[in-house]
Order: structure tokens, then C-alpha cells, then sequence
């Protein structure tokens, strides 16, 4: 099963290699960031993809603490 959605969602190596695609719903997820990536976003919504892409790394909590910290320095806030 795996195999046919490597070839369905046209998966690259380099995306096999960042991503933990361990189940159907993984291939589903980047499949459709990919296709929305694809489709013209405001860049709102293109920050949002990239934090759902991200939560399909191995190390999902990095990206997570990234964006906590940009949001921090917009808002001004301290620790």
C-alpha cells in the first residue's frame, strides 16, 4: 500500500527522507500540503501548511517551538 501512494502522490526521496510516512493518513496530509502549496495561498495560510507539513518530522516539536517564538517577537513579549 505504502508503495502505491509513493507513486500516487508522486512523493520525492527528499520528502521520504524529511517526513515520517509510517501510515496512509501521512501520505494524505503531505499530499494535500503539497497540492494547496500548489494552489496560490496568502501567505497566512502558506505559514499554517508549512506548521502542518512540519508536524509530520521525526522532530515535530522544533518547528513547533520556532513559530511559538517568532510569534513572541511580533507580539513583544517576554519569556
Amino acid at each position: 500500500m505504502k508503495k502505491n501512494f509513493l507513486n500516487a502522490f508522486k512523493i520525492s526521496a527528499a520528502e521520504r527522507k524529511r517526513y515520517v510516512l509510517s501510515n496512509d493518513k501521512d501520505f494524505e496530509v503531505l499530499s494535500k500540503c503539497k497540492y494547496l502549496e500548489k494552489s496560490g495561498l496568502k501567505a497566512e495560510d502558506k505559514i499554517l501548511v508549512r506548521l502542518i507539513k512540519s508536524q509530520l518530522q521525526d522532530d515535530w516539536r522544533s518547528p513547533l517551538v520556532k513559530m511559538l517564538n517568532a510569534l513572541k517577537r511580533k507580539y513583544n513579549l517576554k519569556p
